[in-house]
């Protein structure tokens, strides 16, 4: 899967985002509030942390 849709924390917005397939997105901009989410401890990325669906290179590793 290369959709998911990524929700910030702060103000609970959601928006879907076609993923990256070569890498983790370390970063991601909230289009809401403007907050800069940054991946939780543990996580290897934005998508793995508020999105609906783990980053393309965790879901190749399952």
């Amino acid at each position: 899967m290369l959709d998911s849709t990524i929700t910030c924390p702060h103000c609970g917005h959601s928006q879907n985002e076609t993923m990256p397939t070569d890498a983790c997105q370390w970063f991601y901009e909230c289009k809401g509030c403007g907050t800069l989410l940054k991946p939780k401890p543990g996580d290897c990325c934005v998508l793995c942390s508020y999105g609906t669906v783990p980053c393309p290179p965790i879901q190749a590793h399952k």
